[in-house]
């Protein structure tokens, strides 16, 4: 290759954070917070350089810029804060700022006692270009100063002390010659969603056990009945499996028996029956309108509906009549239902990505979410997107995300992280994840120091679930009521999102089918279920007071500053939470022991509260409102798991005013 001497820019950028995968893919944030941008800059030789951050959101026609600065080591900073949702770009222009070299080297030479007359000149060079880059308003200004230090007749020490006045210094800097200017050629992508994508309560449940009596079949109006309760139950988003016509053929029964008995109603992932596929609402549950007047009634008491999207067909769903070529085909003919050996699903068809016809499938269901976006609908739990193709999630969320950028993808892939990792990637806002199998308090550390302090935080949010209707982890089966509580408070603060599978898990539902299994005994997937929702065994007070606290305390709506704390007693598990300005400063510690009483001693980084070692501050218990004076690093701790096997307080710092006026904040 052969040197190109027009090729002048001499400065070097590289290694700019945050990154996901050197900018293959989006970064993730969500109104009001701040995209701290740094990057390795430097040149040759000895020269000033400068450097600015460069964005804009995609609605913009052209950039914002604002100054980044050197902070340590050639690598410089600056950042920029979201305020719309959307889509932001942005890179970095870097150069070498002669006007700054001069000033530095015009200060050495003049503290040094030589003659600087001709750097003087020099400086004046530099001055009259810049004056040529400024607006009009401030030419003016900048003439008038370079005129009195450019005045011969002054004494030379006169002259360099106005040459070197910062304020009109910087108005030149700000206009300095950038025609040389490396600019990095690739533009970051940050995707801007809506507070939800970071900061919510969930709640599923089965619209077709609503007032059910185990017999009679609820729908979406008796859903509606459910609203107030979820409400002052302190939840954000209501989640509904799917709620299309359901196929009869090959239809599981209860407990997922192969053979269906008559009366039974099947499982609802088996989507699609004469009635219509994932644009009809299965006639039991009510209509494409109750599906609005649900959206419009959840709105009116702060509740958003969240609606299950799974691309797979039953038997019976037109899909199946009418494109057969959107699925495998098996030797003899017949279409590949769902295997998972030695499972099978033959209630189950899966769409074929690998299809000659995959550019219609893919068109058709991207209009299944244009449909029910049309509905007022805005967020989505999508089923098993890891058995569908990463390219599809990747295109047909861009496509969504641009022309409905409030829109949310929750994604349901329990499986390797990479393959979790890569649907973050491809677009998903927010996902499940291990947490259901997450007990012990090294595993919690591990897991959620990897989710919070790693990379990982930039594109991978998630979403923490005790139990689904799919698991129900054998430490809900063996910690009794105890148990629940300690899995919902972990859940409700170590996230800033979660979700429960409900009623199942406020009334402790804890029997599995069969030992070892996670699988419901009775499982609601497979037939109606009556829940006594008054039953004494009820943590919903519980639920409701943790709910009341997350909505009140600023340090629980992200997980950015998670910090964990030693305990000195493993089943103890002590972690805190707080604001970027420690207003609002949060310190969790749970008793992960959910048959004995524990007690332990509390090392705490008193750094993290802005707390000097020697300080006196106040921890109010806000579950049992309870305070507490505590001084130093280390308190005692004693949780019993038959009354609250938790405790959240609220750390308060001790202040005095000038008039010697002591309170905590």
């Amino acid at each position: 290759m052969k040197p190109n001497p027009l090729q002048r820019s001499r400065v070097v950028i590289e290694t700019i954070t945050p990154a996901v995968d050197g900018g293959r893919y989006a970064i993730k944030r969500t109104i009001g917070e701040i995209v701290s941008v740094e990057a390795d800059i430097f040149a040759d030789g000895h020269d000033m350089i400068a450097a600015s951050l460069l964005y804009r959101h995609n609605a913009d026609t052209s950039w914002r810029e604002t100054p980044m600065k050197f902070f340590d080591n050639d690598r410089w900073q600056a950042s920029f804060s979201i305020d719309r949702v959307g889509s932001y770009s942005f890179t970095i222009k870097a150069w070498i700022d002669h006007f700054l070299t001069w000033r530095r080297d015009l200060e050495k030479k003049a503290k040094a006692g030589q003659d600087v007359s001709l750097d003087l000149r020099s400086g004046h060079e530099l001055v009259t270009s810049a004056l040529e880059q400024a607006p009009d308003e401030e030419r003016g200004g900048i003439k008038a100063w370079l005129d009195k230090w450019s005045d011969p007749a002054k004494p030379q020490a006169e002259r360099v002390a106005l040459a070197l006045d910062s304020f009109f210094g910087e108005r030149v800097h700000l206009h300095s010659d950038r025609s040389l200017a490396t600019r990095y050629p690739h533009e970051f992508v940050v995707i801007a969603d809506p507070v939800r994508a970071r900061y919510g309560a969930w709640y599923e449940l089965f619209p077709r056990s609503c007032n059910s009596d185990g017999k009679r079949h609820g729908s979406l109006k008796d859903v509606e009945t459910q609203l107030p309760r979820l409400a002052d139950m302190g939840f954000d988003v209501l989640y509904l499996p799917p709620i299309h016509p359901i196929g009869e053929a090959f239809r599981k029964g209860r407990n997922n028996n192969p053979e269906a008995q008559p009366g039974d109603v099947g499982s609802p992932w088996a989507i699609g029956g004469k009635e219509g596929g994932h644009k009809a609402v299965h006639p039991e549950l009510g209509s494409v309108d109750d599906v609005r007047r649900l959206v419009e009634k959840a709105k009116a008491v702060n509740i958003e509906i969240a609606l299950d999207i799974a691309f797979q067909c039953s038997p019976d769903h037109p899909y199946v009549r009418e494109h057969a070529e959107w699925f495998k085909k098996r030797p003899d003919g017949t279409i590949q239902y769902a295997e998972n050996p030695p499972k099978k699903y033959q209630d189950i068809y899966p769409f074929d990505f690998e299809s000659p016809e995959a550019d219609g499938l893919w068109q058709e269901l991207r209009s299944v979410f244009e449909f029910w976006i049309h509905h007022g609908i805005n967020i989505f739990r999508v089923d098993n997107p890891h058995t569908k193709g990463f390219p599809f999630w990747e295109w047909v969320i861009g496509e969504l995300k641009r022309a409905h950028p409030e829109t949310i993808f929750l994604s349901e892939a329990f499986t390797r992280p990479k393959v979790m990792y890569g649907l973050a990637k491809a677009g998903f806002t927010q996902s499940y994840n291990y947490f259901p199998w997450r007990n012990t308090g090294p595993e919690l550390r591990q897991f959620m120091t990897e989710l919070t302090r790693t990379n990982v935080r930039e594109f991978y949010r998630p979403n923490l679930w005790p139990n689904t209707p799919d698991i129900l982890p054998q430490f809900l089966q063996y910690g009794g009521r105890a148990g629940f509580m300690i899995r919902f408070v972990l859940a409700a603060t170590l996230g800033a999102s979660y979700g429960i599978y409900g009623p199942a898990f406020e009334l402790c539902e804890d029997r599995p089918r069969a030992p070892g299994e996670e699988e419901y005994l009775d499982s609601e997937k497979y037939e109606l279920k009556s829940w006594n929702l008054n039953a004494p065994q009820s943590i919903e007070p519980l639920i409701k007071q943790v709910n009341a606290i997350r909505r009140a305390n600023l340090a629980l709506h992200s997980n950015d500053l998670l910090a964990f704390h030693s305990t000195e007693n493993e089943q103890l598990l002590a972690y805190s939470k707080r604001t970027a300005d420690r207003s609002n400063q949060i310190l969790i510690v749970v008793n992960l022991d959910p048959h004995h009483r524990q007690a332990g001693v509390t090392e705490l980084n008193l750094e993290e509260f802005g707390i000097g070692p020697k300080d006196t501050f106040q921890a109010h218990d806000l579950l049992s409102n309870a305070h507490y004076l505590w001084r130093g690093p280390r308190n005692s701790i004693e949780l019993d798991p038959k009354q609250l096997p938790a405790a959240i307080y609220h750390i308060r710092r001790h202040v005095r005013t000038e008039n010697d006026f002591d309170y905590f904040m």
